[in-house]
């Protein structure tokens, strides 16, 4: 096992993942992972440069706990964290799987500590500080979870926080555990535990109103330091914040730099995609195929002009590749580049007549088409031969 310092030391980058595919992500309803896909998910995080895996709760025993002990044990470079309760005997289920570090998790709302646990404030600030202290004694790296706190009130997460930090925690998660934060609050929120409390504090968010990347990227420019992420944003309803999009955002928008290789996102996805039995949507963010289309004829033709007019990346940073579609809305452009690959010198007049076959084809089959079948209405149309049985 790892020392808290050389776990530090893992994790001493501008913007640390901690990513938790294995345990927030397993929790998708529906989904269930092999523990032989468990270990390839882990390995494939390692070999993309996720700093820290979140493998599971050891608490579960049985499977889980079996597949926590042996990703601590496949020798990763990442740091690899057990998710518990804010209970010693879940930390010691933790240790007997020889993780190197800890995430302990308690309600922080008074929704939760009144509705749910049925407890205190008071009672909640013990729990902390006995759970934290212990995981402490036996050397761990901690991170100490705020479950709901975006519903808590600031004050007593504040406290909550402190708490945490005394007792050695070497970090806050702010969990917007229903999804319901915006990026302007959480932005303020943030900086203030960071002005008060002086810990790192990082960003777990989900994606109910669809704002679990902004609100993750707003609390970074806050000061937030780690990111907990799942691979293609799978997670409980709606889902999580999204790896690949946290990782091209921050090198994009921020110019931060998570230290994960963009063009090991999509194999990893694909993974994923398969274990869960969850599809890559075609317009997914950084992975789906659509990302590069293009079809409108305004847009094609400034991509053939030069691709920085319409897209804010290059695919090959992400292992894509650019399409041009010709279909309905395709232009003229389109046409005379795709024939232009095969020596024809297509000229205007005929460029239109053909444009105009070209949409009456796709209307027709209710699709795009193909370059062989672009070349088809091309040589019709030279022919004089009417495809199309007009009247």
């Amino acid at each position: 096992m790892r020392t808290k310092e050389e776990v530090l030391k893992i994790l001493d980058r501008r913007v640390a993942v901690c990513d938790t595919t294995l345990r927030d992500g397993e929790q998708t309803a529906g989904i269930v992972f092999a523990n032989i896909e468990k270990y390839k998910i882990a390995q494939m995080l390692d070999d993309a440069g996720v700093p820290q895996i979140e493998s599971g709760i050891p608490a579960m025993s049985g499977d889980e706990k079996v597949a926590v002990k042996h990703i601590a044990h496949m020798g990763l470079n990442a740091s690899v964290l057990g998710w518990n309760r804010a209970d010693i005997h879940d930390i010691n289920d933790s240790i007997d799987c020889d993780v190197d570090s800890v995430a302990i998790s308690l309600s922080s709302s008074d929704i939760h500590i009144q509705n749910k646990l049925r407890k205190s404030r008071e009672w909640v600030l013990e729990k902390i500080s006995e759970s934290v202290q212990h995981a402490a004694d036996h050397g761990l790296y901690i991170s100490c979870n705020a479950e709901d706190a975006s519903r808590a009130d600031l004050g007593f997460l504040v406290e909550f926080a402190r708490t945490a930090k005394e007792a050695g925690a070497s970090r806050l998660r702010y969990c917007d555990t229903i999804g319901r934060e915006d990026p302007f609050t959480i932005h303020e929120r943030i900086k203030t535990i960071i002005k008060l409390v002086g810990i790192d504090v990082e960003m777990h968010t989900h994606n109910d109103f669809g704002m679990a990347n902004a609100n993750t990227m707003a609390g970074v420019k806050a000061g937030a330091k780690f990111v907990s992420t799942t691979v293609m944003g799978i997670g409980e309803r709606a889902g999580n914040t999204a790896l690949e999009e946290i990782v091209m955002t921050c090198r994009h928008l921020l110019n931060l730099e998570t230290g994960v290789d963009p063009l090991k996102l999509r194999p990893l996805a694909e993974f994923v995609s398969v274990a869960a039995g969850r599809p890559i949507y075609v317009s997914k963010p950084f992975l789906g195929f659509n990302c590069f289309a293009h079809e409108a004829g305004i847009h094609t033709d400034g991509i053939i002009k030069d691709h920085k007019n319409y897209e804010p990346y290059d695919p090959e940073e992400v292992g894509l590749q650019r399409a041009i579609v010709i279909g309905k809305h395709s232009g003229r452009s389109t046409l005379v580049s795709d024939l232009a690959k095969r020596g024809i010198d297509l000229d205007d007049d005929t460029a239109s007549l053909l444009l105009d076959n070209v949409r009456l084809a796709s209307v027709s089959l209710k699709r795009s088409i193909t370059s062989d079948e672009l070349f088809y209405l091309y040589e019709n149309l030279i022919k004089g031969s009417d495809v199309f049985d007009k009247q």
